[in-house]
C-alpha cells in the first residue's frame, strides 16, 4: 500500500465500531482520545474514513463470526479508495492470524498497547502487516483522558484491567493479561472531572472489580486524600475505594461491573448499603448451579457458597437487584448438572441475566484439556429452558414494582416511542415514561403502571 495515496486526503479519518462488553466501549474512548491527540480525525461516516477499526471480544465465538462477517461486508470500500482495516482488543491470536493471512486486515493491536496505535497505523500505511498483542509494560491508561460524546450523562471508567482467576473456559487472561489496578487518586480525580462536566452516573469497570487493590507508594501518600491512608490501613481494596468515591462525589450515581462471587466481601455489601448514591444492583455471574461443573470451570466457589453470598446481599440490602451470567452445555455437563442450574435459578429468582451456550475458545484450558462433548442440539434445548425460566423470573420481579414510585435518572429518548424518555432506577431496571417537560440528565419520580419482562412503564409525579 502506498503511503502517498493516503496523503492525498491530507487528513486521516478513522471510524470505530465496538463488539462485546462495556470494557470494550471504555477502551474505544481511550483509543479515540489517543488518535485525536496524534493528528487523526474521528468520523461516523464510512465513506469518509480511510482507517476502519473494529474493537473485538473473544468471549464467545459468535462475536468473532460477527467481526468476520463485518469485514467481508466492508471489503467493497477497498475498491473505492486506499483504506486500512485494524482489529483492536481481545480477539484470539488464531483468529487475528487468520484475518492477517487472508488480507482481511492490515494490523491488530491488543488492549495493553493502544498508545502505540498511531505509529502502527503509520507503519501499516507503508504496507507493513503488524500484529502487536501486548506491550512489555502493564498499562492502566491513567494519563489518558477518554473521549466522551457530548450530551452524555453516564460514563464508564476502568479501575482494573486483566484477570487472574483463570476460569478454564475464558481467554481474557491471555488477551488482556494479568490483573492490574489503577491508582485511586486518578480514579477519584476523573470521577470529579466527569461530575463537573455534567455526568450524573459512572460505572466502574473491571473483569473482576472486587479484586481491586492498591498498595500505594510514599510519593502517592503525600498527595492523596488522608481519608484513604491511615497508620494501620494502608491498603486500598474495592470496599474502601467505593466508600471514598461515594463520599467524594455524593451527588453522582455509582455502579460497578463485574463481580466474581469468590472475591466479593461483606465489606463491599455493607458499603453499598451505607450510601444512597451507590446503586442497589449487583451483577454476580454464577455460570452453573452444579458443583461438578463449577470445579471443571475453576470458579473457586461452590453452589452453597454462592447461595450464601446471595443471602447476605438480600439480608443487608433487601432492595438490591441481582443479575447473572449462566453458561450451559459446558464440558461433561449432564442433565443432572443442568437441573441443578435450574434449581439454583428458582431459588434466587434473578431480576435478569445473560445466558449463552459454551463455545470452546482456542488457547484456554477447556479447549486444550477437556472435551466439548455436549451435542449442539442439547445445548440449544437447555439454553432455551434457561432463557424461558429467566423470563418468568424477570416478570415475577417486575410485578413487584406496580404502583411503586421510582427515582429515575433520564438517559435519553425511548427507541420505540420518541414521545417517551427512558432511564434507570437504582436497581438498573429500564423505565420509560412520557416526556412532559423533563430533560435528559434530570432525576425524576415515576409511578410504575405497567411492565414487560425487561422494562417498566410509568408516569411522572411531583416529589412530595
Amino acid at each position: 500500500m502506498n503511503e502517498k495515496k493516503f496523503n492525498v486526503l491530507k487528513k486521516n479519518f478513522f471510524y470505530i465500531e465496538s463488539y462485546g462488553c462495556q470494557m470494550n466501549i471504555s477502551d474505544n474512548e481511550i483509543v479515540i482520545s489517543i488518535l485525536l491527540n496524534n493528528g487523526f480525525f474521528l468520523t461516523e461516516n464510512l465513506k469518509i474514513a480511510n482507517i476502519i477499526l473494529l474493537n473485538s471480544c473473544s468471549i464467545r465465538s459468535k462475536v468473532e463470526l460477527a467481526i468476520k462477517n463485518r469485514l467481508q461486508k466492508l471489503k467493497y470500500l477497498k475498491k473505492e479508495k486506499p483504506i486500512l482495516f485494524g482489529i483492536l482488543g481481545c480477539l484470539s491470536n488464531s483468529m487475528k492470524k487468520n484475518f492477517l493471512d487472508n488480507n482481511l486486515i492490515n494490523f491488530t493491536i491488543g488492549p495493553d498497547s493502544y498508545k502505540k496505535i498511531p505509529s502502527i497505523i503509520r507503519l501499516s500505511m507503508k504496507g507493513e502487516k503488524i500484529s502487536h498483542i501486548f506491550s512489555s509494560k502493564k498499562e492502566t491508561y491513567n494519563n489518558i483522558k477518554p473521549f466522551r460524546k457530548k450530551n452524555k450523562i453516564t460514563a464508564f471508567l476502568s479501575i482494573t484491567r486483566g484477570c487472574d482467576n483463570m476460569c478454564t473456559f475464558c481467554i481474557v487472561p491471555f488477551t488482556r493479561g494479568r490483573e492490574i489496578s489503577r491508582d485511586p487518586y486518578s480514579i477519584i480525580k476523573e470521577c470529579k472531572t466527569l461530575y463537573k462536566k455534567g455526568f450524573k452516573e459512572v460505572t466502574l469497570l473491571g473483569q473482576n472489580v472486587d479484586s481491586y487493590v492498591w498498595f500505594g507508594s510514599d510519593e502517592l501518600k503525600k498527595r492523596i486524600y488522608k481519608k484513604i491512608y491511615t497508620e494501620n490501613k494502608k491498603i486500598i481494596d474495592f470496599s474502601k475505594l467505593l466508600d471514598l468515591l461515594a463520599i467524594e462525589i455524593p451527588f453522582m450515581r455509582i455502579r460497578f461491573s463485574t463481580s466474581n462471587p469468590h472475591d466479593m466481601s461483606n465489606k463491599v455489601i455493607e458499603v453499598i448499603s451505607k450510601h444512597s448514591n451507590i446503586c442497589k444492583h449487583i451483577h454476580l455471574p454464577v455460570q452453573s448451579g452444579s458443583d461438578k461443573i463449577l470445579k471443571l470451570m475453576n470458579r473457586k466457589y461452590t453452589r452453597k457458597q454462592y447461595l450464601s453470598l446471595i443471602q447476605k446481599i438480600k439480608s443487608i440490602i433487601p432492595e438490591c437487584s441481582i443479575s447473572h451470567d449462566i453458561m450451559t452445555g459446558f464440558c461433561n455437563e449432564d442433565e443432572k448438572d443442568h437441573q441443578e442450574t435450574i434449581s439454583l435459578m428458582n431459588e434466587v429468582k434473578y431480576n435478569y441475566g445473560y445466558m449463552f451456550s459454551y463455545s470452546p475458545r482456542p488457547g484456554t484450558y477447556s479447549y486444550n484439556k477437556l472435551k466439548d462433548n455436549v451435542p449442539e442440539f442439547i445445548k440449544k434445548k437447555r439454553l432455551q429452558e434457561i432463557i424461558d425460566l429467566q423470563r418468568n423470573h424477570s416478570i415475577f420481579q417486575m410485578k413487584k414494582y406496580i404502583g411503586k414510585i421510582q427515582e429515575v435518572l433520564i438517559e435519553g429518548e425511548s427507541k420505540k416511542n420518541n414521545q417517551y424518555w427512558y432511564g434507570k432506577n437504582t436497581q438498573n431496571i429500564v423505565i420509560v415514561f412520557p416526556k412532559k417537560t423533563y430533560k435528559i440528565g434530570e432525576t425524576v419520580f415515576i409511578k410504575i403502571m405497567d411492565y414487560t419482562s425487561a422494562t417498566l412503564m410509568g408516569i411522572g409525579i411531583e416529589k412530595k
